[in-house]
């Protein structure tokens, strides 16, 4: 120990190498200090290989599985902080700061109004968050005709936590897996927080939106009889994270931008790696499964990332193609845990993608965001000179244009092999509106061309009687 008091001060002002030494140790200790705390996260888990630190700075996971290391930094070209205002992104990075740090449990901690209250273990944790209307609305959550957007709002934003947290104790997954209710709405807490609310359309609503269609599929009589509640809770999750931390660009963008995230997956599916990679690392923040076996975790891990990895857009085809090929043979077996899982990959598809087989009402709005983000990177290529990407130019691209190509190549196909697969009123009634929604962005396109108010004839022999009557799904 170093000496006391003033002889201590004398010494060290008459010995410079001594002071030296002292500022070297200090500033050891704090390099030491610092990463363990990167990003003001500190490592509160036992165990600090499954710990991802996701802020501003690097970004890394630290995984047993072997991941590989993800480095988050601005882009050698562009920072993506560009795509905001100055205001929104001081005012955006401090309160997302903040808000990480004060999640659901730690607020639970530190909050005085909840000071000294004692917070019972139960399901019926959330029942006080919820006013009337949006308890109402639950009640309904297996409806096809789900307002997310009404729900949104009445849930002051939360859509994705009150709605993904109801349907986990709808289907028994927090008793069956024995789930702590704080560390499960402490992890949708980070997985809403982690989608980025400035994006029109890849934002945390969207994530509630397919949560709910993966839902009303599961419900599906050929599925439900034959689904464990294993397969219940990987498609929930895959559903309420498939697009996390999505930036608002595709992977062509990030591709010729050289983005780190394009040259760490080798171009190969860059933005539904990420996806997954983040909901694996908010797993294990959370600890939400910390008391299952290691084995389990990774083969959930490894399973959420087959079905989120699914949904990449450019492998459409292949997996079309599988599944038409299963349907014409007739082998499909949802006894096998295999053919059920990737029954489950083509229902996160149709999920994904269901926007244009809503209601006319909620189709046209998701169809106006999808678009919006779309010609927002299209702006922001031609501001930097990168030339525009297919459907991203608002000069030449129209809604009703960008709508009908997307129902006639992507959304038909798909939706009418799932139909052959599961031939129900629900499929039917998906149908039934995506031929109605296409015929009305015809009539769209049909005034925007100066041809007139002439109304598309398979509008007019189109009717909504056509339209099977709502399955009720509880």
């Amino acid at each position: 120990c170093p000496p006391s008091g003033g002889d201590y001060a004398a010494g060290s002002r008459g010995n410079p190498m001594g002071i030296a030494l002292i500022w070297c140790l200090a500033l050891i200790l704090i390099k030491w200090i610092t990463s363990k705390r990167r990003g003001a996260i500190s490592y509160d888990s036992s165990d600090q290989t499954a710990l991802y630190i996701r802020m501003l700075g690097d970004v890394r996971v630290r995984s047993r599985a072997g991941f590989e290391t993800e480095r988050r930094g601005s882009h050698p070209y562009i920072d993506f902080r560009i795509f905001h205002s100055n205001s929104e992104i001081e005012v955006s990075v401090s309160a997302r700061n903040v808000r990480r740090l004060l999640s659901f449990q730690r607020y639970l901690r530190s909050s005085r109004f909840f000071r000294g209250i004692t917070v019972p273990n139960s399901s019926n944790i959330l029942d006080d968050d919820y006013n009337g209307q949006a308890k109402c609305m639950l009640e309904k959550v297996g409806n096809w005709n789900f307002d997310i957007f009404l729900f949104d709002r009445l849930t002051n934003g939360n859509s994705l936590v009150s709605l993904t947290f109801h349907l986990f104790n709808l289907h028994g997954l927090i008793e069956h897996f024995q789930l702590d209710t704080m560390k499960l709405r402490r992890f949708l807490v980070m997985v809403q927080e982690d989608y980025h609310s400035q994006n029109p359309y890849h934002n945390a609503v969207h994530a509630a939106d397919v949560t709910q269609a993966m839902h009303c599929y599961l419900k599906e009589p050929k599925l439900s009889k034959s689904l464990t509640p294993w397969d219940v809770l990987l498609s929930l999750i895959a559903a309420a994270t498939h697009d996390l931390d999505h930036p608002g660009v595709n992977q062509p963008f990030l591709i010729k931008t050289n983005h780190y995230l394009a040259t760490l997956y080798k171009n190969t599916s860059v933005l539904e790696n990420h996806h997954w990679r983040s909901a694996v690392g908010l797993l294990r923040e959370s600890g939400l499964f910390a008391h299952m076996s290691l084995e389990n975790r990774q083969l959930m891990e490894s399973q959420i990332g087959d079905l989120i990895l699914a949904t990449d857009i450019s492998q459409q085809n292949e997996y079309l193609s599988m599944f038409r090929s299963h349907l014409d043979r007739g082998d499909l077996c949802l006894e096998n845990a295999n053919h059920r899982h990737f029954v489950l990959q083509m229902a996160l598809k149709c999920a994904d993608i269901c926007n244009p087989c809503r209601t006319w009402e909620l189709s046209k709005q998701w169809s106006e965001k999808v678009t919006e983000e779309f010609f927002h990177q299209g702006d922001i290529e031609k501001k930097y000179h990168l030339g525009v990407s297919p459907l991203c130019d608002r000069q030449t691209e129209t809604i009703a244009n960008i709508q009908i190509g997307f129902m006639t190549y992507l959304v038909e196909p798909l939706f009418g092999e799932w139909a052959r697969f599961s031939n129900t009123r629900l499929s039917q009634t998906m149908l039934g509106h995506l031929g109605l929604n296409k015929a009305s962005w015809k009539g769209v396109q049909r005034e925007q061309s100066g041809s007139g108010d002439d109304v598309d004839p398979t509008f007019e022999e189109m009717d909504s009687d056509i339209l099977p009557q709502e399955p009720r799904l509880s």
